[in-house]
């Protein structure tokens, strides 16, 4: 005999309504679609009306669904103090509330209470369980249940926790695609910022993807100066600052200095009541701060800036949006300290290039391998070289020298350690004549000590050899003149001597020649002395007053006596009362002796004026 169970009729309807939620929840993965669905299911199997809450992270408002007993189902927002919810909530479980129970003030300000005639059936979501849920909270309501529902407190509170299970799912799916987006947003942020070494155009992306990702009203980026002031840059920030003088902030002042000063990132959410807050450049600008989160931007340990989000538009700021912003952040001040590096790097090479270009000296630089990088006009020049680069050559083939090779000299030079070797040479110029010149070398290494460049300068010795001949045939000449009054000074001393002056005339005579050639003498010493001093750079080059008129009449009278002993007609013209000089009297004195005395030693005859 078989026995039958008959299950009640109610029991039927509450498994249809399970088994028809659960299938309809089972392929949602959005928040609002499983409320949407949870409304018309209800609705549907209990032929009441449903109202299905969600509220946002913030709880400022709620996401509502109304759903008739026909399926035709409402989606609208109620804020947060219009919906009265707080009952719901606040009772943690399943619960039966009477309208005219309610307080009247709760029941003339209330969107819920305007939908039923008697009462509400209502469990809050998510349903308190042992764990912690994603979902923010909400509620389930059934307007005006009757007795004979399918749903009461007993059955509608494993409903609701089913129903969390899948809100929370769709939460937690979302939170995902947040993330991958974020994270691909940051990425690509990351790389964007990276990749330049413009400051204007890593400005340029803080306007546009970041303020976008991070749902905010402005940002802004301060520098921070050597100083420790701030200044802000104006083109990452809207257009109502561009017309401003330049926001800067004095060390620590405002949010911004705090957070430079102190090296910890904040989030506030109402600035005003932030005793930090510097609130004058909102009265400038007219913008109003209403929140902000604010990081330092740090370069190892360096504090370079600071980067702030202002006015979250959706909700307050949390610890997501920080952390999301010193994500970015990290890639910013990064981008910018290599931006400024390279700026850096960029002046200095051109100021190099200055230098290397305007040198007097041929200045050759090569690789570790002996290619030429660089090589200057005064270089080219020495060489006569009929090119004007020499880049990418190799050294070895333009640099020929006539007794030895200049590789052997560069690979003495990458081997020296904390020396400057030097090669004296003569160096082989395109026409195939030679030049002499004094090589000097030093390499450029990297902080590894691997050799990276080697300078090489060439000075030209032709006029260093010119000038030793001058002064060779000048003392020559020196020797041959101290000949002459050293002879003529022996001859009358000896005719004295020997008495061949009796009369008291012809012996002042005598003596007078061997006065006057003996002053001759004594001023080629000093010429020599002065040359000398010249030589080891000791001469005196302080200048005193002297006395133009008194200078030639002193010197001229023995110029005379010289020009009229060799037969020659001497005449001078000195304009009287001429004005003192600043000079050195020994200089000065040195050089119209020697005009003077090679214009009477180069004339044969005539007149020296």
């Amino acid at each position: 005999m078989t026995t039958t169970v008959k299950v009640p009729n109610s029991a039927r309807q509450l498994q249809a309504l399970w088994q028809s939620l659960n299938y309809a929840l089972s392929s949602i993965f959005d928040a609002h679609g499983v409320c949407a669905a949870v409304a018309y299911e209800i609705a549907i199997h209990t032929g009441l009306t449903t109202v299905v809450s969600i509220s946002d992270p913030q709880r400022q408002y709620y996401d509502v669904w109304v759903c008739h007993s026909n399926g035709e189902t409402e989606q609208t927002r109620w804020e947060d103090k219009k919906a009265t919810f707080e009952s719901i909530l606040s009772a943690g479980r399943a619960i039966r509330l009477d309208k005219f129970e309610r307080p009247p003030a709760e029941l003339l300000k209330s969107e819920l209470w305007q939908l039923p005639r008697e009462s509400i059936l209502a469990v809050p979501i998510p349903y308190p369980d042992s764990y912690n849920p994603s979902t923010p909270p909400g509620a389930i309501c059934l307007i005006d249940p009757t007795p004979n529902s399918i749903l009461t407190e007993q059955t509608l509170e494993p409903l609701a926790s089913n129903v969390t299970v899948f809100l929370d799912r769709a939460y937690l799916r979302h939170q995902t695609d947040r993330q991958d987006v974020e994270f691909a947003v940051v990425s690509d942020i990351s790389y964007t910022l990276t990749s330049t070494l413009s400051l204007p155009t890593i400005f340029k992306q803080l306007t546009g993807t970041v303020r976008r990702t991070l749902n905010v009203e402005e940002l802004s980026v301060g520098l921070r100066e050597p100083n420790g002031d701030i200044e802000f840059v104006k083109m990452v920030m809207g257009n109502r600052f561009q017309d401003m003088p330049p926001i800067r902030l004095k060390q620590g002042q405002g949010i911004a200095g705090w957070v430079a000063e102190n090296r910890q990132p904040v989030i506030i959410n109402d600035t005003y009541a932030d005793d930090r807050f510097y609130s004058n450049v909102d009265k400038l600008s007219g913008f109003q701060t209403k929140s902000m989160i604010c990081i330092p931007l740090q370069v190892e340990d360096r504090i370079i800036g600071v980067l702030q989000a202002i006015n979250k538009q959706t909700g307050k700021f949390t610890q997501h949006d920080l952390r999301l912003l010193q994500a970015i952040g990290g890639s910013l001040a990064a981008a910018i300290e290599n931006a400024r590096l390279h700026q850096d790097v960029i002046a200095e090479k051109r100021r190099i290039e200055t230098i290397f270009s305007s040198m007097s000296e041929g200045m050759l630089t090569t690789t570790a391998d002996g290619v030429i990088t660089h090589a200057n006009d005064a270089l080219l020049s020495l060489l006569q070289a009929r090119t004007t680069s020499l880049v990418q050559q190799n050294a070895r083939e333009i640099v020929q020298l006539k007794k030895s090779e200049f590789s052997d000299f560069a690979q003495k030079v990458r081997h020296a350690k904390g020396e400057f070797p030097q090669l004296a040479a003569d160096l082989r110029q395109t026409d195939g004549n030679y030049v002499p010149v004094l090589i000097s070398g030093a390499p450029v290494q990297h902080q590894d000590g691997q050799i990276n460049e080697v300078i090489f300068v060439f000075s030209d010795l032709r006029q260093i050899r010119e000038v030793e001949r001058m002064r060779d045939d000048f003392f020559h000449g020196i020797v041959h003149e101290l000949r002459t009054p050293l002879a003529t000074i022996l001859m009358y001393a000896r005719l004295l001597r020997e008495g061949k002056a009796q009369q008291k005339e012809k012996q002042d005579r005598f003596l007078g020649v061997i006065e006057r050639e003996s002053d001759r003498l004594q001023q080629m010493v000093r010429q020599m002395l002065q040359l000398a001093k010249q030589e080891a750079r000791e001469l005196q080059r302080s200048s005193e007053p002297v006395n133009v008129n008194g200078f030639f009449d002193e010197m001229l009278p023995a110029m005379a006596d010289q020009a009229t002993e060799k037969g020659l007609i001497f005449r001078q013209r000195i304009q009287p009362n001429l004005p003192d000089v600043m000079v050195n009297p020994d200089t000065l004195h040195l050089i119209f002796k020697n005009l003077v005395e090679n214009a009477i030693k180069f004339t044969m005859s005539g007149t020296v004026r």
